[in-house]
């Protein structure tokens, strides 16, 4: 069985009872580091990562798994983590983002939904000499490369 597969079903194991909680990604990265990403539709709790991470690491020793030295990392995604789930984008609803289209065109706004195919984005729009006017734009899924939420210190 592949690692990561496993790993995926220690987590879910742990979070069931949390419908809050879902994962992100689950990487064995080439370095030893073994990545999970878990996040919260409120956060995910210091304590959460704990014990997932103690849960996967039981399991893992036991069952011998990886027979290499090994990392054990269990963290929620950083602010600077690109959104990969629909899930993350119903999370930061209402929140700026900056999306990158497939071509490297910039879009920046306030998400408003997102849908398994689109993603809908109050823009503003700045013509010279005009006021700054908001607009609705729809962003297909398939035309984003990445999508940043925004850090605003105001």
């Amino acid at each position: 069985m592949q690692v990561e597969q496993r790993v995926r079903e220690l987590v879910e194991e742990k979070i069931a009872d949390r419908e809050d909680l879902f994962i992100v990604r689950i990487k064995m990265q080439s370095n030893g580091v073994l990545s999970i990403l878990v996040d919260g539709d409120q956060g995910l709790p210091i304590e959460d990562c704990a014990q997932i991470s103690r849960h996967v690491g039981y399991h893992l020793e036991e069952e011998n798994v990886l027979d290499q030295a090994y990392r054990l990392e269990v963290s929620s995604p950083g602010i600077d983590y690109p959104l990969e789930l629909l899930r993350q984008y119903h999370k930061n609803v209402g929140r700026q983002v900056k999306i990158t289209l497939q071509d490297g065109t910039k879009r920046e706004g306030t998400l408003l939904a997102a849908s398994d195919t689109v993603v809908q984005l109050t823009e503003k729009v700045k013509e010279k000499g005009k006021k700054a006017r908001e607009e609705e734009r729809e962003i297909p899924f398939t035309d984003i490369k990445e999508t940043k939420v925004l850090i605003s210190f105001k």
